[in-house]
């Protein structure tokens, strides 16, 4: 599926069981819920943390709740996240394209 159809879909999904989307401050305040969960995961599975009994360490669930709730801030403020994604890549290569080719630090 595309970004526009995930949009569409989520959009669909909010409007049949949601009821409506949270405001977009509340929204934010899940994606920073949302974006400690991936970090719970990954401090245990690739960090030195333990887990603890009963931990959920699905790090695919935890980074599709970040997609979601980013979906749901940019359907209710009105972006198109297929084409911010294309101007977000022409970006980053206009100002990278050599950036990380040269760092030493990344030869390593």
């Amino acid at each position: 599926m595309t970004i526009q159809e995930a949009q569409e879909r989520v959009d669909a999904w909010i409007k049949q069981y949601g009821v409506r989307y949270f405001s977009e401050l509340t929204n934010m305040a899940v994606l920073t819920e949302e974006v400690g969960e991936v970090a719970r995961v990954i401090s245990r599975r690739y960090g030195d943390q333990s887990c603890k009994p009963g931990d959920d360490l699905d790090l695919a669930d935890e980074l599709a709740d970040v997609m979601w709730v980013v979906m749901c801030l940019a359907n209710q403020t009105g972006i198109d996240l297929d084409a911010a994604l294309e101007r977000n890549f022409a970006k980053k290569t206009s100002r990278d394209s050599h950036r990380h080719l040269d760092n030493d630090k990344l030869k390593h």
